[in-house]
């Protein structure tokens, strides 16, 4: 008799965790009919999580360089790759990028921003010296012959 409760109770905990035996009349835990369920209201109206004109903003913190030194366009297979140097105002700079910002008449404005530390220290030029480039597409030169890279001081211009 002590055998068959220790074996029975095995059995019992091993087909509870089944799943197979989950749903069926062999869990125990089924055994007992008290399932509840809630009445359908029969709304099928219901709000959306997200509405529907919600617009996405990009809120970027980053700032112009404080001053363009030096630009270079470069042809490739696929396009070409414009390339800028800067001098930030401090120290450790970082997240640069060259973000396109106007494209009329053949001259492609392009601002040369940088995301800024907390910090005030100064130091030597060529530590404060960034490089950035930006890939584009044929399908994008197609009517470009100019490219200006502005920063906060000053812009610079380069004809392919």
């Amino acid at each position: 008799m002590h055998l068959y409760i220790p074996l029975v109770l095995c059995a019992t905990i091993t087909f509870t965790g089944c799943a197979r035996v989950m749903d069926s009349r062999l869990n125990p835990l089924n055994w007992s009919d008290q399932s509840i369920s809630a009445p359908f209201s029969g709304n099928t109206d219901r709000r959306p999580l997200v509405p529907i004109n919600l617009e996405t903003r990009v809120i970027d913190k980053r700032s112009a360089i404080q001053k363009v030194t030096a630009i270079a366009v470069e042809k490739v297979p696929n396009g070409a790759i414009v390339r800028a140097t800067g001098v930030a105002s401090i120290e450790g700079h970082f997240n640069a990028q060259l973000i396109p910002i106007n494209n009329e008449s053949g001259i492609l404005t392009l601002v040369f921003l940088i995301e800024k530390i907390a910090g005030t220290e100064k130091s030597s030029v060529s530590s404060r010296q960034i490089t950035v480039a930006r890939v584009l597409k044929f399908a994008e030169l197609e009517n470009i012959h100019t490219f200006q890279i502005q920063s906060a001081t000053n812009q610079q211009s380069k004809s392919r």
